[in-house]
């Protein structure tokens, strides 16, 4: 899946940023929402040969760079790729998962008959519809969109992975290719898949 968030026809800076989602975790083979939640499981076997199994297409992109959210899932995901390619992993907590509050480990068919106005709501206005005591996407795209500006703007024309969640990645997919933020819930990444997207770095990042 090839994105850009460039929109003017003038020469531009950019970058070329690798969106990896984590692998799969028990929660998500069971179908509980993890969020930002402590209790959130780590990658699961299945995750870890996911993140395994991709590591020749990793090694084929000259990346300059790994960034990755400080969530656990996300981080040892990173980690595979960063001991294959000899990188550090840099750790941004502003590329966390969208905070999920009350719903939290919930399953869906839970949170869709324990919260049913919230969740008639989030069909309504996705965009700014939040779990109860959570984060809305809009609120996500306020801090993952920032993020990558700022990555974007330390590797100019350079590929970096990114190693995030599946709501933060789709905020940045959506963007990228000037789909209205409404559809983000239809452009959640697989698990362990990569997604190039061109970015293009706001002057006042690149000064």
């Amino acid at each position: 899946m090839e994105k850009t968030n460039c929109e003017v026809q003038v020469p531009v800076a950019y970058s070329n940023l690798w969106l990896a989602r984590h692998g799969q975790t028990d929660w998500n083979l069971e179908g509980r929402w993890q969020g930002q939640s402590p209790h959130a499981p780590a990658l699961n076997e299945a995750g870890k040969a996911q993140a395994h199994a991709i590591l020749d297409q990793v090694r084929e992109l000259d990346f300059s760079a790994i960034y990755s959210s400080d969530l656990p899932r996300a981080r040892q995901t990173a980690e595979v790729f960063a001991n294959a390619l000899g990188l550090p992993v840099t750790l941004e907590p502003r590329l966390r998962e969208m905070d999920l509050g009350m719903w939290e480990g919930m399953l869906y068919d839970d949170i869709r008959n324990l919260f049913p106005q919230e969740f008639k709501q989030r069909a309504l206005d996705p965009i700014n519809t939040r779990a109860p005591n959570g984060e809305s996407p809009m609120e996500v795209a306020e801090r993952v969109i920032p993020a990558a500006d700022e990555i974007a703007a330390r590797h100019p024309g350079e590929s970096v992975l990114i190693v995030s969640h599946g709501i933060s990645l789709a905020i940045l997919v959506c963007y990228a290719g000037g789909t209205p933020l409404d559809c983000v819930y239809e452009h959640v990444p697989e698990n362990a898949k990569l997604y190039r997207v061109e970015w293009c770095i706001p002057s006042q990042a690149s000064n």
